[in-house]
């Protein structure tokens, strides 16, 4: 049995997992580097650790110290976890596009986090760099990573990453697929790569509002290029250091709706939950499927973890918020997000007063009739007013069965909700579905478009 002396030596050597269902459309053998398996559940683990271990031997940071560092958030985690182990504060700048779960988890390891706006400069004062660089000069005993300069970050790959995946798929890797945003990762792999075998192609995923495609193919730095994105941990409004273009031969440009819904898909098709740039990284490959061969051995590169972006792109109300969710939506979606209480009956024999009564006090305007559990009609509040403006006493004296309409109809919780909306019209204000319990509910036209 071997034994780690601290979490930090848990770090690296995970594993390369082949992917079957997504890429079945695909003649290479495509595989995922899974660094979702490292203790801060990202590929950053490893690069924090080299750049605090550099910074140490440097004298940069000095026991008892303060890490400083401007973050999406995984950079921060694996930083965090080597200030727990080694005794240093952190204090950490994000901005605020990344989901609350990252912010969470790191002030659960007993980091400071500050929040900065998203839309801003690089150079304005409120961006998470500027706020970042000023602490540092501020806090007595700091050192600020930088990890978009800081040469330690690429270094670590250089001497991990890319051996890993050198020694795993025996020399014989023909393409490496990477989102960049720092571009460590890819600049570190693919310079060991590439001294092993130059024919290997480097791709890195980019994002739309993002500059490095243009700049990579013009060497134009355009700023009409950047604009807001909700893709988390790649792309950039600026052109880190750490990012070594010569080593990479093609950007691909992916979009925040193709990453998230194939990050969901991979979940339900692999059995494996990865983060946002993942479901990018993937997404690309798609989109370059037909640039690989029998014989091929891709590999993508995985960021992080799927537990990171619960409240994100594994929220159905987050997605549809922003119109990911498109006809993907079915009744029994609608169901489970409304606190539905017991649906309110009739029987045929009530009195028209009563039930006038009961909607009155219950705040609604049709009510389905039963039958022995099942619907046979239906009533609404405009048919009793009708009854009642003809005769002021007539509703004590007439029963439901005299007045009742067709009943609602009936859909399927696996219906989608515009199939649903198809079945109201001026004939039926309503439908009903009964669930997997056989329990009915009543749906309103208010109810779909609410949800959607």
């Amino acid at each position: 049995m071997k034994i780690l002396n601290n979490i930090l030596e848990a770090i690296g050597n995970t594993p390369l997992v082949k992917i079957n269902k997504i890429t079945k459309d695909i003649e290479a053998d495509v595989y995922l580097k899974l660094e979702t398996v490292n203790p801060g559940h990202s590929i950053k683990d490893r690069m924090a650790l080299k750049m605090l271990e550099d910074a140490e031997k440097a004298g940069k940071l000095k026991p008892g110290g303060t890490i400083i560092e401007c973050t999406s958030g995984n950079t921060g985690m694996g930083l965090a976890i080597a200030a727990c182990v080694k005794g240093y504060k952190s204090i950490f700048t994000t901005n605020d596009k990344q989901s609350k779960e990252k912010f969470d988890l790191l002030r659960a390891m007993g980091s400071e986090v500050i929040v900065c706006p998203t839309n801003v400069e690089p150079d304005d004062e409120k961006s998470y760099y500027s706020v970042a660089k000023r602490l540092s000069e501020e806090v007595p005993n700091s050192f600020w990573f930088n990890q978009y300069d800081n040469l330690s970050n690429r270094q670590a790959h250089y001497e991990s990453t890319g051996p890993e995946i050198w020694e795993q798929t025996n020399g014989e890797v023909t393409h490496i697929i990477v989102g960049v945003g720092t571009g460590g990762t890819i600049s570190g792999t693919g310079k060991y790569i590439k001294e092993q075998n130059q024919n290997v192609q480097m791709i890195g995923i980019d994002t739309y509002g993002s500059v490095f495609k243009k700049y990579h193919e013009t060497g134009e730095f355009d700023e009409k290029e950047i604009y807001p994105y909700i893709t988390e941990g790649i792309g950039e409004d600026i052109l880190p250091k750490n990012v070594d273009f010569e080593v990479i031969d093609h950007f691909e440009k992916v979009s925040d709706k193709d990453g998230a819904l194939m990050a969901r898909r991979i979940a339900k098709e692999e059995g494996i939950l990865l983060g946002y740039s993942a479901g990018s990284a993937f997404a690309g490959l798609l989109q370059l499927k037909d640039k690989f061969k029998k014989g091929d051995k891709v590999v993508v590169i995985i960021h992080d973890h799927g537990s990171r972006y619960v409240g994100k792109i594994y929220n159905d109300d987050w997605m549809r918020e922003r119109g990911f969710l498109d006809d993907d939506a079915k009744v029994k979606d609608i169901l489970a997000t409304k606190d539905f209480k017991n649906i309110i009956t009739v029987d045929k024999t009530e009195s028209l007063d009563k039930v006038l009564k009961v909607m009155k006090s219950n705040d609604i305007s049709q009510i389905p009739v039963l039958d022995n559990g099942e619907p046979i009609g239906s009533i609404s509040e405009n048919k009793i007013l009708n009854i009642l403006l003809e005769d002021a006493n007539g509703l004590k004296n007439k029963q439901v069965e005299s007045a009742m309409e067709s009943p609602f109809p009936v859909v399927s919780p696996n219906m989608s909700w515009k199939q649903a909306l198809k079945h109201i019209n001026e004939s039926h204000s309503a439908v009903l579905c009964k669930d997997f319990t056989g329990s009915f509910h009543i749906l309103t036209p208010y109810d779909l478009m609410q949800f959607v």
